[in-house]
């Protein structure tokens, strides 16, 4: 099959045997490639999207994983926070997102009591809880402090993520806070977090935005810690992570329709295999059920990870990179019972309900980890998005007071998978939800439902198994670990530059790429239309 021609493709007077030509042609269809091909076709350029799988959307789809079961999970991605409120006004999406009313919930034994953290429900309830654990206002107090200081800093940084790069100065300035500035851009997480609280579990409740898809210590000197945590508070300007109505494909179905409307042609099943480019003018080979075809383009933008990009252009690739998280979606036929006596279940998971993350925990896993073992205690975090958006349910299931659950594993690099990537995926996921077991008043088992064929509504996903379903480098969720949200050496204007003038990257893997947030997408495209 051949895309069809563009009513007003621009040809390249040099290109010859070619399919069709377009101003652009985006090679991935996740959510960046639709977010620059919405752009590019609503500013007046041809776009051709090809999408090697049968479907838009990348990681951040909505699916029903068990058999019968009228569940649609946000399977890969699953809450939002970067995206910013300008692309969903500029692309006039219909898409939602809603805030979850807790946080966090974090339980723990203290003196062989069952306890736990509430952060959320009202700034009394969160004083309330701290006192509770820790027996003080204290760390209630540091908490606030701490967070007042990241809030100003994502007040003045996240505006700059759909602006043109700015300088290290520039950004320093901007942040116009010294204490702010040593404690996120200079100095190890750990420094910070343990100079503002005493408790242990408070420790870990804050230094696991440092470590969700980013393997590391608190105190790693290479600071790859503090931007991902840098990244999981800024969002919105205000740090908050919200539930995507309808699940996170509502979002990617919106763009897709956004970009159609415009005038793109989304191409799915059709794998982008090679890139040639001389500068001006760019040939991207294709091929699909019925063949190989080219594309000519005055400009290629390339939704997939650098080492994809490198692979495709012929270049040397970058060094490996490694994701570290298991994935696990399940489906439930009510929210289990706790063993703290003052948590509502309905309230615990509502937010992030985390699971042996105490600091000192996250740091015997990650060392555990480091020398090639599975965690013994493998820390996790839990949302149950049913409880905000019930609309993912099926109303059978809503009115049965089913839910979804959605974990996220640490500390669980892709070389501990690579001996027997079923066997270890088995042995993590078990231990898991061991974990969480000890905090409930029920097995976890007691409480999952059945497919259409009796069996368990439960799938776990390692990197390995992201890379190979995903093409995720290493099953790396950000593509390769952050960068800086400011220039480095061999950055562009933008952040989204490859050192070959029309070859651009609006992936993850770009400079302030990385979660759910269209930035490279939005970026790359403007790249394109301001020339620059």
């Amino acid at each position: 099959m051949t895309p069809p021609t563009p009513p007003h493709a621009a040809r390249a007077s040099h290109v010859s045997h070619v399919s069709h030509a377009y101003d652009a042609v985006i090679v991935g269809g996740g959510h960046n490639g639709l977010v620059a091909a919405a752009y590019l076709a609503r500013a007046g350029r041809s776009v051709l999207v090809l999408e090697r799988l049968d479907h838009t959307g990348g990681a951040a789809v909505s699916t029903r994983p068990f058999a019968g079961v009228d569940a649609r999970l946000s399977r890969y991605s699953y809450l939002v926070s970067l995206l910013p409120k300008k692309i969903v006004r500029d692309l006039d999406l219909d898409f939602r997102v809603r805030g979850r009313t807790v946080s966090s919930y974090t339980p723990v034994e203290r003196e062989g009591r069952p306890t736990g953290l509430l952060v959320g429900g009202g700034e009394r309830r969160t004083r309330e809880s701290f006192a509770r654990l820790t027996g003080s206002d204290r760390e209630h107090t540091a908490w606030q402090r701490f967070y007042g200081m990241t809030g100003r800093v994502a007040q003045r940084v996240f505006p700059t993520l759909t602006e043109p790069l700015p300088t290290r100065d520039e950004l320093r300035r901007r942040v116009d806070d010294e204490t702010a500035w040593r404690a996120l851009f200079e100095e190890p997480i750990g420094v910070a977090i343990e100079e503002h609280f005493a408790d242990d579990l408070v420790r870990g409740v804050v230094l696991t935005d440092a470590l969700i898809g980013t393997f590391a210590d608190a105190h790693d000197p290479a600071l790859s810690q503090n931007r991902c945590f840098l990244y999981h508070v800024i969002g919105g300007g205000t740090g908050a992570w919200d539930v995507p109505v309808g699940g996170m494909g509502a979002l990617t179905d919106a763009l897709a329709d956004a970009a159609r409307a415009a005038g793109a042609v989304l191409a799915t099943g059709h794998e982008a295999v090679r890139i040639d480019t001389d500068g001006r003018a760019a040939e991207v080979t294709y091929r699909c059920a019925d063949g190989q075809g080219v594309a000519a383009a005055r400009h290629v933008l390339v939704n997939a990870s650098p080492r994809e990009l490198a692979t495709l252009t012929g270049r040397t690739p970058p060094p490996p990179a490694e994701g570290a998280q298991l994935k696990v979606n399940m489906l439930l036929t009510r929210l289990p019972a706790l063993r703290d006596p003052e948590a509502d279940p309905r309230e615990a998971f509502a937010g992030t309900f985390h699971i042996a993350e105490g600091y000192e925990q996250l740091a015997t896993a990650y060392a555990r980890a480091a020398a090639g073992e599975p965690p013994a205690e493998p820390p996790s975090e839990i949302y149950c998005h049913s409880l905000t958006d019930p609309t993912i349910l099926g109303p059978d299931l809503a009115a049965k007071g089913m839910h979804t659950l959605t974990l996220f594993g640490l500390h669980t690099p892709a070389r501990l998978f690579a001996r027997d990537n079923d066997a270890v995926r088995e042995e993590l996921l078990a231990s898991t939800l061991a974990r969480l077991d000890a905090h409930l008043a029920e097995p976890l088992a007691e409480c999952l439902a059945a497919d259409a064929d009796g069996r368990p509504c439960i799938e776990a996903r390692s990197p390995l198994d992201l890379e190979r379903d995903l093409r995720l480098p290493g099953g790396h969720i950000f593509h390769r670990e952050p960068a800086w949200p400011h220039t480095q050496e061999g950055t562009g204007p933008w952040g989204v530059e490859t050192g070959q003038p029309n070859v651009l990257l609006c992936g993850a893997g770009a400079v302030r790429g990385g979660g759910v947030s269209g930035v490279p997408g939005h970026n790359a495209a403007m790249a394109v239309l301001t020339g620059r």
